[in-house]
């Protein structure tokens, strides 16, 4: 099963890295490949983490695929775990996690594994899909850099 996990030093608060990952309905304009982003649902459970339930449609040359996850956004523990639900993965699992390390810098600590129902599917795109996952960690970074501005460090 592929699977990519880096951790980043950002010169950007871990709370503004959560919430510019936890910011989901953006993805479209900054993720490598994700072409839309569309949240079915939105829940605040009783120990306070919010749950959504979302489409990504995700699209290279003439590929397109849909798949659907939980997300679920632990701002105290300043954690996201994102749970494959329904599409053309045998399994997605990836988690994301920022720790503070400064006043205005924190380590962003991504995720992901991986397996294609289709092999055929899993021979066309597990290239792709892993570059693009390669660069996921790096996109959220120039995001934060333009979201919240550029600071020394």
């Amino acid at each position: 099963m592929p699977q990519f996990s880096t951790t980043r030093r950002v010169r950007h608060r871990a709370s503004d890295m959560f919430d510019l990952v936890a910011d989901v309905e953006r993805y479209p304009e900054f993720v490598p490949m994700c072409q839309a982003l569309r949240v079915k649902s939105r829940v605040t459970r009783d120990d306070g983490n919010e749950v959504l339930v979302a489409d990504m449609t995700v699209a290279y040359k003439m590929i397109r695929e849909t798949f659907t996850s939980r997300v679920t956004l632990d701002r105290p523990k300043l954690q996201i775990m994102v749970e494959y639900l329904n599409g053309p993965f045998s399994s997605l699992e990836n988690r994301w996690e920022f720790r503070a390390t400064g006043e205005r810098a924190s380590d962003v600590v991504f995720f992901i594994n991986y397996e294609f129902r289709s092999r055929m599917l899993g021979l066309m795109m597990g290239a792709v899909f892993d570059a693009a996952f390669r660069r996921f960690a790096e996109a959220f970074e120039k995001r934060a850099d333009q979201v919240y501005g550029r600071t020394g460090g």
